[in-house]
């Protein structure tokens, strides 16, 4: 079992950054890799993110150059630096991680509104 606790979401201007953090608990070491994913009002949950446990990042093609993703393994968090940020970018963060190449484990979500 892994428990996931995102934090660092809330409003920002159009053109703005944020970072989000996950932090994991419980049994890390047996994670295969995790990720960011986003669900906005009316639209199915999608991938936004993800790093291997070696550290190799993949990114959406509409996040590419916007957004950061980076894990600190010694704290056990990973994190997302969302730069540039734009209206259609709101939307619930969810932190997500993999075991055994199939098992899910999902946070609670973080709020992100892209809003002037």
């Amino acid at each position: 079992q892994v428990q996931l606790v995102e934090s660092g979401g809330g409003l920002v201007h159009p053109g703005g950054s944020l970072r989000l953090s996950c932090a994991g608990t419980g049994s890390i070491s047996l994670i295969n890799a995790m990720g960011w994913y986003r669900q906005a009002p009316g639209k199915q949950r999608e991938m936004v993110a993800t790093i291997s446990v070696g550290g190799t990042p993949t990114y959406a093609d509409s996040m590419k150059g916007r957004f950061t993703i980076s894990r600190d393994s010694a704290k056990n968090t990973v994190y997302l630096q969302m730069n540039s940020l734009e209206p259609e970018d709101t939307a619930v963060y969810y932190c997500n991680a993999v075991i055994g190449f199939k098992y899910n484990f999902w946070g609670q979500g973080t709020q992100v509104t892209v809003s002037s």
